[in-house]
């Protein structure tokens, strides 16, 4: 039998490039028990498919046998198959949990398509069509039911449910019921509330997601009430895909962007953008150059479903989007992935750039990113996750009887983004129940450490945009620091990501070392000699000389690295309870080169025009403000207020002083002593995260 791409449904189907990966490794003999025999046959029949995709065997088998499984596989991995054909082996109905409802419709439709009896419930179904569903549910004339996790809330649904129990419940997008994970859903704790009632007949959970962490998997067991389910955690390598990541000022990236897309074989493309205005400014720009539209939340539906189509149909080269893009997208010959900075987490970002090239035919992933995006995922994470004060705030005003969501947020005079995040953080943590009806009741006495959970789980997601800027800037194959992110153990150098292969990228470019280069990368191989490894860090200060910044720093060490000259090792140490993390460089082998002909094998990246230029001009004017504030021109009066006010600032937020303001931040304040938050952002250390969190409380200790 041929498998066509016209009858492949993604997320489901192997392609045609993975029926020929088949034929090339012939998979080895072993003992074929009857339920092999039934999930090929039902594969065959049911899904007109030839052949398993690597990993989906073993847990289909793992399932029909009664196994709870949690399944993590990359987007386009075909996590669902995991599901939908054992549901047929065992020969009974399957309950399906997702959060999106664009990617239930989807499926949806493909399972019809093939001729299974599967039906959804989620709130954009009329109520009729819902009770339908459900009555066809408990009629038993059902294979597959998907639900929206919300659905849970509603009196007596998981109940009603109940009274046909299924062979199976699929919990897809697992991650949402994790509070480490990327994208967090409240409606996903109440799954661990009601898996008992709906597997009371004994149903294997099968969780799927395309990202965790191990930190999220050991969360997902945990609140599914799984703990001994098998973990088969696959596929994070794609060795057809090409990764990119390089450095450059948002002047610069829409110029890179259209040359990289300039070949028509690049295209069709998706370009991911931070924000809705960006997204609209981009998708005006481009369309003089590609058929482009633009994509994001703020859109009317119709216009975002025409959008969607479009592209699906081809009738579009370029889709200009904010994240709200790409779910239940179905098109497998998309050739780039851009980002025009840096997403908020690399769960995200590998998310993302896993809708390229499901065809199998080769596609790139190229990501520019700038400081600057730094600023704007902290403006995110300040409207996301609130000051755990606004938590304890808005707690305090819950009645006894209960109260309007709506009227909540409205009595917290915290807005409508804060006071939303807010009731939204405190129900995902357990201080509120909110019912169907969007009523809101304390429920803290049932999860007496809430505060506790939430200024731990704030500070963790504070992290997330470290990790994925850690791994922008970082050395090293790509996609072995990637795989390890997730606990892969496959994590072999890919071989042709921008760090493997420098010379052959869209956007890097390498050279030969200058004569001042030449001298730099002579200093760190000394430094090395005779050493167990150097901190990068201490390669910029103490070899590299005072005028060297970070950028510098990665370029030389990279050079070095790239020719097999040194080795970097990422490592961790423990400071007054908080985890550091740091580079250690040391020499690949215990004798270092002599003399200068080795430099002649060592390529070093063109670094081009700076990669900010307003931040830039920043930093210097900041720089200067630091050169005058001394302790002779600071009140130290003031000086040992301030440093009051930031202990027990630390010992609320449960931080290290030092995180909340530096010594010499707090001198500077001493120094010039603002008189708003205009002057006080002026000054080197105070940003507007800081200035947001703690500018009223400085002007106050400054003027008192």
């Amino acid at each position: 039998m041929t498998v066509t791409l016209a009858s492949l449904p993604e997320g489901c189907f192997a392609t045609s490039a993975m029926a020929d990966l088949f034929a090339s490794r012939p998979v080895t003999a072993r003992p074929r028990s009857p339920a092999d025999d039934d999930l090929l046959r039902t594969l065959r029949q049911k899904f007109r498919l030839d052949a398993f995709r690597p990993g989906q065997r073993e847990v289909c088998e793992a399932v029909v046998a009664g196994t709870d499984a949690l399944v993590v596989m990359p987007t386009g991995g075909g996590k669902s198959l995991c599901y939908q054909l054992p549901t047929l082996v065992r020969q009974g109905p399957a309950l399906v949990v997702s959060p999106l409802i664009a990617l239930m419709e989807d499926q949806v439709a493909k399972l019809a398509a093939l001729g299974l009896r599967v039906e959804r419930i989620h709130s954009h179904r009329p109520r009729a069509e819902s009770q339908a569903a459900l009555r066809a549910w408990l009629d038993g004339t059902l294979d597959y039911l998907l639900i929206a996790p919300e659905r849970l809330r509603v009196p007596g649904f998981a109940t009603r449910l109940a009274q046909r129990q299924p062979t199976l419940v699929a919990v897809d997008e697992a991650h949402c019921i994790s509070q480490w994970g990327h994208d967090f859903r409240p409606d996903y704790r109440l799954l661990g509330e009601r898996l008992p009632e709906l597997r009371a007949g004994g149903a294997p959970v099968v969780a799927m997601t395309a990202t965790a962490t191990v930190r999220v998997q050991d969360d997902i067991v945990q609140r599914l009430q799984m703990p001994e389910a098998r973990r088969f955690i696959r596929g994070f390598r794609r060795d057809d895909l090409r990764v990119e990541m390089q450095e450059c000022s948002a002047a610069q990236q829409t110029g890179v962007a259209r040359k990289v897309l300039a070949d028509p074989a690049r295209r069709p493309a998706v370009i991911y953008a931070l924000s809705r205005k960006q997204v609209d400014a981009l998708a005006s720009e481009f369309r003089a150059d590609f058929r482009c539209a633009g994509y994001h939340a703020g859109m009317d539906g119709g216009e975002r479903a025409r959008v969607q189509d479009a592209f699906q149909r081809g009738d579009l080269d370029v889709v200009v989007a904010t994240v709200a893009f790409g779910m239940g997208i179905d098109k497998s010959d998309i050739r780039t992935v851009l980002h025009l900075g840096l997403p908020g987490s690399v769960e995200s970002w590998y998310q993302e750039i896993g809708r390229a090239g499901r065809d199998g035919r080769g596609a790139h992933a190229v990501t520019l990113f700038s400081f600057g995006d730094r600023r704007m995922h902290e403006r995110f994470f300040q409207n996301d996750w609130p000051e755990a004060a606004h938590l304890a705030h808005v707690h305090a005003l819950v009645p006894a009887g209960g109260i309007a969501r709506d009227a909540l947020i409205a009595t917290s005079g915290l807005g409508l983004d804060v006071g939303g995040a807010a009731v939204d953080k405190l129900w995902g943590h357990g201080a509120v129940a909110i019912e169907w009806d969007d009523t809101v009741h304390d429920a803290s006495a049932a999860a007496p450490g809430w505060l506790d959970s939430y200024r731990r789980t704030r500070i963790h997601r504070s992290g997330q945009f470290d990790d994925v800027f850690e791994l922008a800037r970082g050395r090293g194959c790509r996609v072995t620091r990637l795989v390890r992110y997730f606990g892969d153990r496959d994590d072999r150098a890919c071989g042709q990501c921008d760090q493997c292969l420098p010379d052959s990228g869209l956007t890097r470019h390498v050279r030969a070392p200058s004569a001042a280069e030449s001298g730099q990368l002579l200093a760190v191989v000394e430094a090395l000699r005779g050493s167990r490894g150097l901190a990068l860090g201490r390669i910029q200060r103490d070899v590299l000389g005072p005028t060297a910044d970070r950028r510098q720093a990665d370029r030389i060490v990279g050079a070095l690295e790239r020719a097999g000259l040194v080795a970097v090792e990422d490592r961790t140490f423990v400071k007054d309870g908080e985890e550091i993390r740091f580079q250690n460089i040391k020499l690949s082998s215990a004798s270092a080169p002599s003399g200068r002909a080795w430099l002649v094998d060592v390529l070093i990246e063109d670094a081009g025009p700076a990669p900010v230029t307003k931040a830039t001009r920043a930093k210097a004017d900041k720089a200067a403000a630091r050169a005058k504030a001394s302790s002779q021109d600071a009140d130290p009066e003031l000086v040992r207020n301030l440093k009051a006010w930031r202990v027990a600032k630390a010992r609320e937020e449960g931080k290290l002083p030092y995180h909340v303001l530096t010594d010499q931040t707090l001198l500077t304040i001493a120094v010039h002593r603002p008189t708003s938050l205009t002057e006080l952002m002026q000054l080197p250390g105070i940003g507007p995260r800081k200035a947001s969190n703690y500018g009223a409380d400085l002007l106050a200790e400054v003027n008192r």
